[in-house]
C-alpha cells in the first residue's frame, strides 16, 4: 500500500505520542534493514510496524480500518477510526482471555455487542490485536509477556501515530488518551498490561476478574459438589428461588452437606446453581493438562496417601469411578459423529469448552478430524465429568487423551492432538478411565495459599495450619503469571473501575474485594480518587447480550461495562468523578449487598416484585395476581428507561409498562390471569441508562425481580 504519512510531519506526531521514528511500510518494504527504521523507545522487540490494510469501510458504521503488523515477530493488529466529526481523542482496547484474532470485532453482529460500533459512538478508535499469536501467550509458553501486554502495548502505542497523522480541527497534534478492557482471562491480561506498563493506556476496565488462587480452584471446588449433589440440584434451587423455604440443606445427607458448604464458603453463589444441567466444568476441559503436567504425582497421592480423599474415603467413589478397559472398534471422524448426532462442545473438531455446535457443522479437514471412538464393550453409566483414553496398545501405546464424554458405547475427546488421535485404530486396547478428574475435584484443599484468602480458612485449623496435605507449589499463582504477565498487586498509574458479577461462577465475587484491597495497599487515601469496584446482580460470567441460559433469572452486565468505559474516560479527561463502588460485605465467601439502591451504590437500578403483595401467591387456577413493581437507581446512575414483564418463563419480556422520562424511581403494577396448573417464577426487567435515551443499544443497565406463583 502507499504511505500516507509524510515524514516531515510523521516525526512530531512520533515523538508527541511517545515514539521514535517508525517506518510504515507494506510487508515488502518491512524487509528493510534495521537501519531504515529505528526502534519503539518502550519495546525494541516491536520497533517496526507495518500497514498492509487501510480502507474505508461502511460496516456495522463508517470508519477506517488499518491492518498490520510488526516486522520480525507475528503480531497483527487492526484499528478501526471514525470520521474526524465523531472523533474526541480517545480510543479503547478490548483484549480477549488469551491471544486470539485481530479481526475479531468486525465479525460482531451490529448492535450493543459490536465493539467497533461502541467505540465509535463514544468518541473513540477500537484497537485489537492478536496478542503477538496463539504460541505468545499462556502457561508453558517462552516469553508469556509478549501475549499477556507487550504485544497489545505496541500496538496500543502505534495507533496514536496512525490517528496522529489523522486528525486534525481541535484534535490536530494531540495524543489520544486510551483505555484497556477484558474480560475473564482478559481481564488477568488488563490488570497484567496495567501493572506493566506507564504511559500506554490512561485507564483500565477489568471485568469478571479472578485472583492469583483462582486456576484450578475455582473449577475442581465446583466439579466437587456437581458430583456428590448430582440429584438434588433441583431441591437446593428451589430452596432459595422466590417463595422457597431457604433452607437449601434440607433433605441433603451428611456428605452433601458439607460438599455444598463448601463450595459456598469457597464463594460460588448459590442461586447460580440454577444452571446445573448445562454449565459443565467451563474452564477446566482446557486447564486439565496444565495441572497433570505441573503437579502429576498429584493424582497417583490421592488414591494411595493418608489426608486424601481417595485414600481416606474410598467409599465416596463408589458408583462413580470408571475404569473401563476396551478394544476400539472404529475412530469416528467429526463428519461420522455428526451422522450419529453426537453433539459436545467443539471447536475445530476438538472439545474445548466453547459454545455449544454440532458436528455437523465442521467442514474440509475439521470433518476429517478424529473426534470420537467406538467400543467394542459399554462402558458401566456413572456420573461423568471428564476423563482420560489411556491407550495400552497400537501405534499410540502409552498415550493419554482426554475424554469430554461418554455416550453408550463411544466416547467422545475433549483437548486432544489430532495427529495422535489419528494414530489410534481399530483393535488397540484401550481403558476408558476418570480417575484423576474425580482426583482433581479436592485439589484445591491441597493449595492453602496465604491468610489473606479467607475462603481457604474452612481448611485451616486452630492453629492457622492446613488440616489437609499440601503440595510442593501453588499452581493458581503460576496460571495467572503465564496470563498476566506477572502476578496482580494493584501498583498501577491511571484509573480503574472493575466491573464483577455477583452470579459468576467461574470468577467467584469475592475475587473482586481481594483485588481492591490490594488496590488500597498501594494506592492508600488515594484510592477513590482513582479505583471504583461495581457488582452486578443477576449477572453470570460471559458478557454476552442475550442470556440464554434463563433470561427470566439473569441479565447481562454489558451495559455496566459500556457505561464503566464512559464514565472512565470522563474521569480521566475531565475531572467527573463516576457513581461510588457498590457497598458491600463479605460473609463466609460470599458477597453480600443492601437491599436499596441508595444505600447499594454502584450503578445497576435495583428491581423489587411482589405477587398480591408477597414473594409468593398461591392460587387457583382461573385466578388473577396483582404484581408491583419497584426499578430504582442508585444516586448518580441514570433514569430508568424501561420496565419490561414476562409471566410465562420464556424470556422474552413481551408486555411493558410506561415509565415517566427522567425518573429514578418507578412503581409499576400489572394483572395476569393464570389459567393452568403449575409453578410460575414471573419476572420484571428494569433498565435504566445514563442520559435516558431508550433508543440507544449501549449503556443500558439491567436488573430484574422474580417471585413465585403456585397454581393449584
Amino acid at each position: 500500500m502507499r504511505n500516507l504519512f509524510p515524514n516531515a510531519k510523521l516525526a512530531g506526531v512520533l515523538a508527541l505520542a511517545g515514539l521514535s521514528l517508525i517506518a510504515m511500510a507494506s510487508p515488502a518494504a518491512a524487509s528493510a534493514p534495521a537501519s531504515a527504521t529505528a526502534a519503539d523507545a518502550s519495546d525494541p522487540l516491536f520497533a517496526q510496524p507495518y500497514v498492509d490494510i487501510d480502507e474505508w469501510r461502511d460496516a456495522p458504521v463508517r470508519h477506517r480500518y488499518v491492518h498490520g503488523g510488526f516486522r520480525g515477530t507475528d503480531t497483527r493488529f487492526s484499528f478501526y477510526l471514525p470520521p474526524e466529526a465523531q472523533y474526541q481523542g480517545r480510543f479503547f482496547q478490548h483484549l480477549t482471555p488469551a491471544p486470539d484474532n485481530e479481526n475479531l470485532a468486525q465479525r460482531e453482529p451490529a448492535g450493543e455487542t459490536n465493539k467497533i460500533q461502541f467505540a465509535i459512538s463514544s468518541g473513540g478508535y477500537f484497537v485489537e490485536t492478536n496478542g503477538g499469536g496463539p504460541a505468545s501467550g499462556g502457561f508453558g509458553s517462552k516469553e508469556p509477556s509478549i501475549g499477556a501486554y507487550r504485544a497489545n502495548a505496541a500496538a496500543a502505542r502505534y495507533s496514536r501515530v496512525v490517528a496522529m497523522q489523522m486528525y486534525a480541527g481541535a484534535y490536530a497534534g494531540k495524543r489520544p488518551y486510551g483505555y484497556v478492557y477484558g474480560g475473564s482471562g482478559g481481564a488477568y491480561r488488563t490488570v497484567g498490561s496495567f501493572e506493566n506498563t506507564r504511559g500506554v493506556w490512561d485507564g483500565a476496565v477489568p471485568y469478571v476478574l479472578g485472583s492469583t488462587m483462582a486456576i484450578p480452584n475455582m473449577f475442581s471446588v465446583r466439579m466437587h459438589a456437581m458430583r456428590l449433589l448430582d440429584g438434588k440440584f433441583p431441591q437446593i434451587v428451589d430452596a432459595v428461588e422466590p417463595g422457597g423455604s431457604g433452607d437449601p440443606y434440607a433433605g441433603l445427607n451428611a456428605e452433601q452437606a458439607a460438599a455444598l458448604r463448601e463450595v459456598t464458603r469457597m464463594g460460588f453463589p448459590t442461586p447460580s446453581w440454577f444452571g446445573w444441567k448445562t454449565m459443565g466444568i467451563h474452564g477446566f476441559a482446557a486447564l486439565y493438562g496444565g495441572v497433570v503436567m505441573a503437579d502429576p504425582g498429584y493424582f497417583t497421592d490421592f488414591w494411595t496417601k493418608p489426608g486424601y480423599l481417595g485414600h481416606d474415603h474410598p467409599e465416596s467413589f463408589a458408583g462413580a469411578r470408571l475404569q473401563h478397559k476396551g478394544v476400539i472398534a472404529a475412530a469416528l471422524t467429526g463428519a461420522q459423529a455428526a451422522q450419529l448426532s453426537l453433539n459436545t462442545r467443539i471447536v475445530n473438531g476438538r472439545n474445548d469448552g466453547g459454545v455449544d455446535k454440532s458436528y455437523a457443522a465442521l467442514q474440509g479437514e475439521a470433518a476429517q478430524a478424529i473426534v470420537a471412538y467406538r467400543l467394542g464393550t459399554t462402558p458401566p453409566a456413572v456420573p461423568f465429568l471428564g476423563g482420560d483414553l489411556l491407550v495400552m496398545s497400537g501405534a499410540a501405546k502409552g498415550a493419554r487423551l482426554t475424554v469430554s464424554k461418554v455416550l453408550g458405547d463411544v466416547v467422545v475427546l475433549g483437548i486432544a492432538d489430532p495427529a495422535l488421535a489419528a494414530k489410534i485404530a481399530p483393535g488397540d486396547e484401550v481403558q476408558v478411565d476418570n480417575s484423576n478428574f474425580l482426583a482433581a475435584q479436592t485439589y484445591h484443599r491441597h493449595q492453602v495459599p496465604g491468610p489473606e484468602f479467607k475462603v481457604w480458612d474452612q481448611f485451616r485449623g486452630a492453629d492457622g495450619q492446613p488440616i489437609y496435605p499440601q503440595r510442593p507449589m501453588l499452581l493458581g499463582p503460576a496460571f495467572t503469571k503465564a496470563t498476566a504477565g506477572s502476578l496482580p498487586e494493584g501498583d498501577w498509574s491511571g484509573k480503574m473501575i472493575l466491573v464483577e458479577s455477583l452470579w459468576d461462577r467461574e470468577a467467584m465475587p469475592w475475587q473482586a474485594d481481594w483485588y481492591r484491597q490490594k488496590v488500597i495497599a498501594h494506592q492508600g487515601a488515594r484510592t477513590d480518587g482513582n479505583f471504583r469496584l461495581w457488582y452486578t446482580d443477576h449477572a453470570l460470567h460471559g458478557d454476552q447480550a442475550t442470556q440464554l441460559e434463563d433470561p427470566t433469572r439473569t441479565v447481562s452486565y454489558l451495559g455496566v461495562l459500556h457505561q464503566a468505559l464512559r464514565d472512565l474516560s470522563a474521569w480521566v479527561e475531565r475531572g467527573v468523578a463516576p457513581p461510588q463502588s457498590t457497598r458491600y460485605r463479605i460473609a463466609d465467601g460470599q458477597v453480600i449487598v443492601p437491599a436499596t439502591a441508595s444505600a447499594r451504590g454502584g450503578v445497576q437500578p435495583v428491581v423489587t416484585l411482589a405477587a398480591n403483595g408477597k414473594a409468593r401467591a398461591n392460587i387457583a387456577a382461573g385466578q388473577t395476581v396483582t404484581f408491583t413493581g419497584t426499578i430504582a437507581v442508585p444516586p448518580g446512575a441514570g433514569s430508568v428507561i424501561a420496565a419490561q414483564w414476562d409471566f410465562d418463563g420464556a424470556g422474552t419480556f413481551p408486555i411493558t409498562s410506561p415509565v415517566p422520562r427522567g425518573a429514578r424511581t418507578v412503581t409499576v403494577r400489572m394483572t395476569h390471569r393464570f389459567a393452568a396448573p403449575g409453578t410460575y417464577f414471573p419476572a420484571l426487567r428494569g433498565i435504566s441508562q445514563r442520559q435516558g435515551d431508550a433508543t440507544t443499544p449501549f449503556a443500558r443497565i439491567q436488573n430484574l425481580g422474580r417471585v413465585r406463583v403456585v397454581v393449584q
